[in-house]
């Protein structure tokens, strides 16, 4: 009877057991399917944004080059005409950012240094684990009590 009882107790227990398993990798793959599209709305408000901004910055610099070209046109010095060179190149790095190939050129770039220059990515005293965090943690409870005291 007793060896009964304990056969069917570990077949619970290993099908809890599996349960549990299943039940932490659907909350993992939800937690990244989330993270994910976190990402992927933050990255999209920038490009938005740099969209926004370009035409802003893209009547600015109409406005900028124009004044300037007459400007130096009426008053014959070229050298009116030479703030329009660092403006355009402003210009063309948001049209870049908003409309080009810069965000696959950095997704690239950042590939390359997470597979060749992995050492640049390290954290200060490693990477945080549970034992670190409940040990700061428990040092700021600690003092809280004794600040309380």
């Amino acid at each position: 009877m007793g060896f009964l009882l304990s056969k069917s107790m570990d077949q619970n227990f290993k099908n809890q057991q599996e349960f549990m398993l299943l039940n932490a990798r659907l909350q993992m793959e939800r937690q990244i399917m989330m993270q994910n599209q976190m990402r992927e709305r933050q990255m999209a408000m920038q490009i938005a944004w740099s969209r926004e901004f370009l035409k802003y910055y893209g009547a600015f610099f109409s406005l900028a080059t124009f004044g300037l070209t007459v400007g130096a046109v009426r008053r014959k010095k070229p050298g009116l005409f030479a703030p329009v060179i660092p403006l355009s190149f402003i210009l063309v790095y948001q049209l870049d950012m908003a409309y080009g190939t810069f965000v696959h050129r950095m997704r690239e770039e950042a590939e390359v240094i997470m597979t060749q220059e992995h050492g640049r990515l390290d954290l200060p005293h490693g990477t945080p684990t549970f034992e670190s965090i409940e040990k700061a943690r428990r040092a700021k409870s600690s003092l809280s009590s004794l600040l309380e005291k």
